[in-house]
């Protein structure tokens, strides 16, 4: 009985442990966010008097509006394309019979080793050449279709009994019927986790958009975050807290909101190789 009680506060305390590590500077950041112009940052952990007035000031001062709008309208199209493309391989590699077919599932595999820093510079240069600078298709591209998505989305197609699409197909359904009334809506919340993993590695991304934008109306939120950290002499600490803390709260929201499907559709993608 013992040794039980001591698994479990020592399994408590690790778990408590965890939660003050990843929730910690949040929580932190979010005090710095809420305490008044009179207060100083050191001056105790907790706001004695809690204001939004560094929230609205982000917006106004600090042009955060037009950052938010930015990575709103990238994300809102990179999402969608990376589901759109990566679940057309996908299901291409996972049904459909050709030569070679390995060979192009392993090459796709392959680039996900390739760290972006070697491929940027032609990829700056290509963007240029085809006037993707400066623009929201072209702060898009390394999301519109990943080898990720690919890869995960064949995953979750190969679970799929074939039946249910030989069935389909009996009815007089062609393949892109099949592959839209039939696998897709099996495979939804691999579809769900794709699009969180989609829109949290693009709403945060960094380096892209910093090298593929030269002027500032095009910013993301992650360069205008980077931006303030310079402009306002790195000691106006509760306008970047209050900015960082904006930068989060989306990715937050849509995590907790789909966190079950995001599990189930990790799950159903690691069953079958």
């Amino acid at each position: 009985m013992k040794t039980k009680a001591g698994k479990k506060i020592f399994i408590y305390v690790v778990m408590i442990g965890i939660t003050l590590v990843t929730v910690g500077p949040f929580m932190y950041t979010l005090f710095i966010a809420l305490k008044a112009p009179s207060q100083g940052i050191y001056d105790g952990l907790l706001p004695t008097d809690p204001t939004i007035t560094n929230f609205i000031d982000a917006f106004n001062k600090a042009n955060f509006g037009t950052f938010l709008w930015n990575t709103i309208i990238v994300t809102g199209i990179a999402v969608p394309l990376n589901i759109l493309f990566s679940s057309l391989a996908g299901y291409a590699l996972s049904r459909i019979e050709f030569k070679g077919r390995g060979i192009v599932l392993t090459i796709i595999i392959s680039t996900m080793t390739v760290p972006f820093q070697l491929y940027m510079a032609p990829l700056f240069q290509i963007a240029g050449d085809l006037g993707l600078r400066n623009t929201h298709l072209g702060l898009t591209v390394l999301q519109i279709s990943t080898a990720f998505g690919i890869y995960f989305m064949r995953q979750a197609f190969l679970n799929i009994p074939k039946e249910l699409e030989e069935s389909a197909y009996l009815d007089g359904a062609n393949r892109f019927q099949v592959w839209f009334k039939v696998a897709m809506p099996l495979v939804k919340p691999t579809i769900i986790s794709l699009a969180i993993y989609t829109f949290t590695f693009t709403w945060g991304d960094y380096l892209w958009p910093l090298i593929n934008t030269t002027e500032s109306s095009m910013y993301t939120l992650s360069i205008g975050l980077a931006q303030m950290s310079q402009n306002f002499d790195g000691g106006n600490l509760k306008l970047i807290s209050a900015a960082s803390i904006l930068t989060t709260i989306p990715s937050l929201l849509i995590f907790i909101w789909l966190q079950k499907h995001f599990i189930s559709g990790v799950t159903e993608g690691a069953v079958k190789g």
